[in-house]
């Protein structure tokens, strides 16, 4: 998720998965944005859009030709799929001449428009864009909020800032168009439909849009090279200790490689990065009275081992952002790499990568003592406004665009807009061409995440500050965690959590927050 002037932005954009939908499938030969004026006698046959809907038409050619996958491949449920079980009919009886506005960044604006053309083509609504400038995406959608007036019904952001909206009350609960329009919540992981979609034990607030999880990706050629073997998925770098001691050899083994990379700039790279870590050593971000206690033992060797993989790591990598991590990985220049699933499918793509025949996704290693607790950090989710003057028919949209189909295409093309269902992951004509798949869904099941809290990316950013001091050198990571930790309790001081009744729940969300509790892990 690149930074533009401060804000993050989800480096997987729905607009340009549909601009891709658009352009590929060639929805523009009937234009639906007066759908109005015809209603849904004049809209084409529903069956004939969806069947443009397809492998064929929507992932690149090169991609197909790669994976040798057929125009008319299933790589998701046709049961589970959305856009392909619910009544389009009963929805243009409904809806058919109605606008949603969309808001979006403005730089997508325009291809946005060609991809969202066979929702209007099916639903017979119209869907206007409302651009809002990049680098202000965030205070511009408070302002709209706080004016009791926001000039668009839905919305899709950086998932993090789900309490910020949510707990303000600015979101419409989507229960009952869920239920109405049986959208498929059992196929999401149980990690994303309670972080990026149902808020605090209070409803259903987003459908999980793009869903993530952080993991360990290797060059297998390179780790031949200095042990002479291949490396086991499970056993070969079973700790971090593991990882230690192969990245400080795979830091010898070529020129302008190094044996490790991750993200440790200042802000919330860092704080992710050690959160990834600290999940593993059993960290625990709060007590049951919201007190801030990931500065102690567990959080202080997290940031201890984060300290000795940087000596096996780039020069500059205490300024890396997503950005840099993914040039140098797909640039050849890291042996091995701490980055988010699309790392080690984009890794594949010869049009992508210089590594496209050498990468493996490992599972995530673990710590004596620790846990296993694979990394659901960042990701995005749409959302519907609670001032939308077309709240059901935004929910609608956000279904299409959300649907197992279209975010199985989106994997295919490894444009790293990432689906949550399961469905898709364990789809096997979808594993054939993501690489990490197989894992990935394994490690869902047992997946960390962070509480979407109000304040909570304001929290990670001051967090993310001082663990970078620590990182360079300009702090001990105990002096680090514990000037983090008076942070996070100012700022939740500040947002009402103390002195009476918080505005969230402990126990409603702290199912979410390790979804592998009890349970026997894969490794």
């Amino acid at each position: 998720m690149p930074m533009k002037g401060g804000s993050p932005l989800t480096r997987r954009s729905v607009l340009r998965s549909g601009a891709a939908l658009g352009a590929a499938a060639g929805f523009g030969g009937v234009s639906l944005f007066h759908a109005g004026r015809g209603f849904a006698a004049d809209l084409p046959d529903p069956a004939k859009v969806l069947a443009d809907i397809n492998v064929g038409k929507y992932v690149k050619a090169d991609y197909r030709k790669q994976y040798g996958l057929a125009d008319d491949e299933a790589l998701w449920d046709p049961k589970k799929d959305w856009i392909r079980t619910v009544d389009w009919e009963a929805v243009r009886g409904e809806f058919a001449g109605k606008t949603v506005k969309f808001a979006i960044g403005a730089a997508d604006a325009e291809s946005a428009q060609d991809g969202l053309k066979p929702f209007e083509q099916l639903s017979g609504m119209t869907v206007e864009l409302v651009p809002i400038p990049d680098d202000s995406l965030y205070d511009k959608v408070v302002a709209e909020f706080i004016s009791g007036n926001a000039s668009f019904d839905a919305l899709q952001f950086f998932s993090p800032w789900l309490g910020d909206f949510a707990a303000q009350g600015f979101l419409a609960k989507l229960d009952e168009y869920a239920d109405k329009w049986k959208l498929p919540l059992d196929d999401f992981y149980d990690t994303y439909k309670l972080n990026y979609g149902y808020w605090c034990g209070q409803g259903l607030y987003g459908i999980p849009f793009d869903c993530d999880i952080q993991m360990l990706h290797f060059r297998p050629k390179y780790f031949k090279e200095v042990t002479g073997g291949s490396i086991d998925t499970k056993n070969t770098i079973k700790t971090y200790d593991d990882l230690l001691k192969f990245s400080g050899e795979l830091n010898k083994v070529d020129k302008g490689v190094a044996g490790v990379g991750f993200m440790a700039a200042r802000g919330f790279w860092s704080t992710y990065t050690w959160e990834h870590v600290a999940a593993q050593y059993g960290v625990d971000l709060f007590d049951d009275k919201w007190e801030p206690v990931f500065n102690g033992d567990a959080g202080v060797k997290a940031l201890e081992m984060i300290i000795a993989l940087q000596k096996n790591g780039p020069t500059g990598v205490a300024g890396w952002g997503w950005a840099e991590n993914r040039a140098a990985w797909l640039g050849g220049q890291l042996a091995s790499n701490i980055s988010w699933q699309d790392s080690g499918t984009q890794a594949t793509r010869p049009d992508q990568s210089k590594i496209s025949d050498d990468v493996l996704t490992i599972y995530e290693p673990r710590v004596p003592g620790g846990r296993f607790a694979p990394p659901n950090i960042a990701g995005s989710t749409s959302v519907v406004t609670a001032s939308s003057k077309n709240a059901e028919g935004a929910f609608l949209m956000l279904a299409f665009l959300t649907t197992a189909s279209i975010m199985a295409m989106n994997e295919a093309n490894a444009n790293g807009v990432a689906p949550g269902y399961r469905s898709v992951l364990n789809n096997a004509s979808l594993r054939k061409v993501s690489q990490p798949a197989a894992i990935w869904a394994d490690e869902l099941d047992y997946a960390w995440c962070a509480p979407r809290l109000p304040g909570m990316f304001e929290m990670e950013q001051a967090l993310g500050n001082e663990i970078n001091k620590a990182i360079v050198g300009q702090s001990s990571p105990k002096e680090a965690l514990d000037a983090g930790a008076k942070a996070w309790k100012d700022i939740m001081d500040k947002n009402g959590f103390y002195g009476g009744k918080p505005p969230v729940d402990f126990a409603k969300v702290a199912e979410g927050t390790w979804i592998g509790k009890g349970k026997t892990p894969p490794v």
